[in-house]
């Protein structure tokens, strides 16, 4: 009878970081190693499991589709030895620890910086690791592979929850409203109340990237006022309201930039559309680490605001 393969966690440690980092080479640098430490750990691993995890094309490595469908389990096994570790760690308290958080920008503005200062307040020992995510999907890959552990998203009131969601835990957190930022008053309708989307027939829109709630809405926004165009596109959201300071055009954006639009002397008016945004706190299904439950329970007893 033949044993079972023996694996061990530096194997798949180092599996991951050569997955992660693109190479061997950058894989050693991480985890201030040498190279053949990861080369022999990386053949060690093969040869315990009887399959070969990466093809060798010239200097560069491939996966396999057995390393492919090894991705998964290993992030699993090691996202579980860092729980049992952090519950140790935490069980004179949470005086210390990590919580990795994968967010969108406009979500990075509102809630999560107030969240976190709410946090770093009761937990000033816990690091808080913030992923930079580009739309929604990036966030549940985030959670999937294990790169994170919460996950803030938002997702358009009136379009149906993605599947994806629903294989995850949901905790709602607010509902953010879109505004129109331009460079003054009078590049947007007369008046101080809510501007219609008809009433900015001819402007120029700034507009985010492709499957952001953000375009979406400047999407709305341009189907109903004729003569309107799209004049830049822009993936760099960080730059909306530097272009509209420019004169570029007008933007449509959530709520929380209102502080920021307004700080740089842009003139910011509520934009009257039927749609909103759902901003919610995410994770996968099961325990999370001491950290991030903290995180979660300080994020969930009070409401932040969206202004």
């Amino acid at each position: 009878m033949e044993e079972d393969p023996e694996v061990d966690l530096r194997q798949l440690r180092y599996f991951l970081a050569v997955v992660d980092e693109g190479g061997v080479h950058r894989a050693a640098e991480a985890l201030f190693v040498a190279q053949p430490s990861i080369s022999q750990a990386i053949r060690g691993l093969e040869k315990d499991l009887d399959a070969s995890l990466f093809h060798r094309v010239g200097r560069r490595l491939v996966l396999t589709p057995a390393g492919e469908a090894l991705i998964p389990a290993a992030r699993e096994v090691m996202h579980g030895v860092e729980l049992a570790r952090s519950v140790v760690d935490a069980v004179d308290g949470l005086r210390s620890g990590r919580v990795v958080v994968s967010c969108m920008p406009s979500q990075a503005v509102s809630p999560l910086a107030p969240l976190v200062g709410r946090f770093q307040q009761r937990y000033p020992g816990v690091h808080v690791s913030v992923r930079a995510a580009a739309t929604t999907d990036d966030v549940t890959t985030a959670l999937r592979v294990g790169d994170a552990e919460l996950g803030l998203i938002a997702h358009p009131t009136t379009v149906p929850v993605d599947a994806e969601l629903t294989e995850l835990t949901v905790h709602p957190l607010q509902t953010q409203h879109y505004v129109c930022v331009a460079r003054g008053a009078g590049d947007l309708p007369t008046g101080s109340g809510p501007v219609r989307p008809q009433d900015l027939a001819g402007a120029r829109l700034i507009v985010g990237q492709v499957g952001t709630g953000m375009r979406r809405a400047a999407e709305l926004v341009l189907a109903k006022a004729g003569g309107s165009a799209a004049v830049v596109e822009i993936e760099h959201r960080e730059a909306l309201l530097p272009l509209v300071l420019a004169g570029v055009g007008v933007a449509v954006v959530a709520e929380p930039w209102r502080g920021l639009a307004e700080a740089a002397g842009l003139t910011v008016r509520d934009l009257e559309i039927p749609e909103a945004l759902a901003v919610n706190l995410v994770h996968r299904p099961g325990p999370l680490s001491p950290a991030a439950q903290a995180f979660l329970n300080s994020a969930t007893t009070a409401p932040i605001s969206a202004d």
